[in-house]
C-alpha cells in the first residue's frame, strides 16, 4: 500500500503544480467555464497518461539512443507555449461572445502534454522512481494512479479559473487576466530555452 501512497503523492505533486497545462487549464476555466473545459482537462490527462504508459514500457530508451530528439521535443514545447501564449494575448475578453471563441479542445489538453517539457520530465522521473525495471503491471498501476491525480489536479485549476470568472466579468478585467496568462507562458517557454 506504502507504494501506491508515494505514486500518488508524486503524481500530486507533478499534476498540481504550476505549469503550461495548468495556465491554460485556469485561463479556459475563466473564460469558458468548468463544464465547457472538462474537454481540456480529459485531454491532458489522457495525453499524460499515454506519454507516461509509452515511456514505461521503453520509449525512454528511444531518447536514449538519440538525445537530439529531447531537444526538438523542448524546441517543439516551446514554440507551442508561445504560441498560446499570443492566443491569450490577442484575446478580446469576451466571455462566450461569439461561436467562434471555443474552449480548448480534447486534442489540444493531449497535443500541449506532449509538447509539454514539464510532462516529459515528470514521466521520467516517475518511471525511474517507481518503475525501473520497467515492469508492465507497476506501469499500469502508476498509469491509473496518475490518471485519477491528474485528472483532478487540473480539474481543480479551471475550478479556480471558473471561480475567478465571476471577478473577470467584462472584457477589460478578462483581457488583463489573459494577458497575465499569456506572460506566464512566455516565461515558461523562456525558462525551457536556458541551458
Amino acid at each position: 500500500m506504502s507504494l501506491i501512497v508515494s505514486m500518488a503523492a508524486f503524481a500530486l505533486v507533478a499534476s498540481i503544480t504550476p505549469g503550461p497545462v495548468n495556465i491554460v487549464a485556469l485561463s479556459s476555466g475563466a473564460q469558458f467555464g468548468f463544464r465547457a473545459s472538462q474537454r481540456h482537462v480529459a485531454g491532458a490527462t489522457l495525453g499524460f497518461v499515454l506519454l507516461l504508459v509509452l515511456m514505461g514500457l521503453g520509449l525512454h530508451e528511444v531518447l536514449t539512443l538519440w538525445p537530439s530528439l529531447t531537444r526538438v521535443v523542448q524546441l517543439a514545447g516551446v514554440a507551442f507555449l508561445l504560441f498560446m501564449a499570443w492566443k491569450l494575448a490577442a484575446d478580446d475578453g469576451q466571455l462566450n461572445s461569439t461561436d467562434s471563441a471555443r474552449a480548448p479542445s480534447m486534442l489540444y489538453g493531449a497535443v500541449m502534454q506532449w509538447l509539454n517539457p514539464k510532462a516529459w520530465l515528470a514521466c521520467v522521473a516517475g518511471m525511474g522512481a517507481f518503475v525501473a525495471d520497467g515492469e508492465a503491471r507497476l506501469v499500469w498501476q502508476f498509469a491509473a494512479v496518475y490518471l485519477v491525480i491528474c485528472y483532478l489536479s487540473v480539474g481543480c485549476w479551471v475550478y479556480a479559473g471558473t471561480f475567478l470568472r465571476g471577478y473577470l466579468n467584462n472584457p477589460a478585467g478578462m483581457r488583463l487576466f489573459n494577458r497575465s496568462m499569456a506572460a506566464l507562458l512566455a516565461l515558461s517557454a523562456g525558462y525551457l530555452l536556458l541551458p
